[in-house]
């Protein structure tokens, strides 16, 4: 049987996006890894097994780290199911580079991880963008389908709203054909609510 392709790291616009792991809570109805193998010409992000840190360092310097805005944790995973590799890959980066660290992420990272996850992100982390989804919570689950069940919307929330604070900004994000212009109104005043910037997001990006 061939081996999968190891993609570790990859480049979308002006940024460097690190492929952790391919674990995550949720099966997202519309996630692009129910589609797909891969974004835009980023190789395939199915890994063959999770990256070490040495094998992820070694990667990032493989690459010309000054042609980038800032690096992303974003591959076909949730990053915060690896969050000791996260923080430790940011640190490296920021101690080398000094680029600005971003983490896409579900937001269920609390449940994941089982404690409160962003006092641990200051200073590493410079933007935490969270998939809000949706502002129901029992359309939160038919979307997300996470394993986490009916309080899943509710950590999201929380751990987006003690993010507030431990980094310098947050985002959370809708995708712009999932959900109506009642709904994206709503999940706009959420995010006025809890202090996060409101994104909404083409389903490609």
């Amino acid at each position: 049987m061939p081996t999968r392709e190891m993609t570790i790291v990859y480049e979308v616009h002006n940024g460097l996006y690190v492929n952790l792991t391919n674990r995550c809570p949720c099966a997202c109805t519309f996630c692009l890894r129910q589609t797909m193998d891969r974004v835009g010409n980023s190789g395939g992000l199915w890994l063959e097994h999770e990256p070490s840190i040495d094998e992820i360092k070694t990667a990032m310097r493989q690459m010309d780290m000054k042609k980038y805005e800032e690096v992303v944790f974003c591959g076909f995973g949730e990053p915060t199911e690896r969050l000791d590799v996260l923080l430790e890959t940011a640190a490296f980066v920021k101690k080398n580079w000094g680029l600005p660290t971003r983490i896409n992420t579900n937001g269920l990272g609390d449940l994941v991880n089982g404690e409160s996850i962003a006092p641990r992100l200051h200073g590493l982390i410079d933007t935490v963008s969270i998939s809000l989804n949706t502002p129901n919570a029992a359309r939160y689950l038919e979307l997300t389908r996470s394993k986490f069940g009916a309080g899943s919307f509710e950590a999201m929330l929380a751990f987006a709203r003690s993010c507030v604070g431990a980094v310098p900004k947050v985002v959370m994000t809708t995708v712009d054909t999932t959900i109506t212009k009642e709904e994206e109104a709503q999940c706009a005043a959420i995010c006025a609510d809890i202090g996060a910037v409101y994104r909404i997001r083409p389903w490609e990006d």
